[in-house]
């Protein structure tokens, strides 16, 4: 019998492993992450029960308790609002808003946002509710 020479190098790589564990760190990353991504401004929706799902929308409106208003997580100012609105609805008229506002935010600042949004163009609107 031949004995195997074992002072040869190693000359082959094997990835195998480093595959696993780069797999394994990925869906890692991938559930952790849902847990870190916070909303820009935080609300206190009312609640509602006849509250119903709403089709995704590229205008998102939220107005929070301290007087913040943000746009698609953006925070803008009433007159920014309806600017930067304005160029949305030149792209597509049939834009939906979705209008998600605390419950100490007062009822006429909902209605002056609403007014703002239909001066420049939008048509359809949805409020955002907490749902039981």
């Amino acid at each position: 019998m031949k004995l195997e020479n074992r002072h040869e190098p190693i000359t082959e790589i094997n990835v195998v492993p480093l595959v696993d564990i780069v797999l394994v760190i990925l869906i890692i990353f991938m559930v952790s992450a849902p847990l870190f991504i916070k909303p820009s401004i935080s609300v206190n929706l009312p609640e509602a029960t006849t509250g119903k799902e709403t089709k995704l929308s590229t205008l998102n409106v939220t107005l929070s308790a301290n007087g913040k208003m943000d746009l698609n997580g953006v925070i803008v100012s009433i007159t920014e609002l309806r600017s930067q609105v304005a160029q949305q609805v030149k792209k597509d008229a049939e834009i939906q808003a979705v209008i998600a506002a605390d419950k100490a935010v007062p009822h006429g600042d909902v209605i002056n946002v609403l007014d703002k949004l239909q001066l420049a163009g939008v048509k359809k609107f949805a409020i955002n509710v907490k749902g039981e």
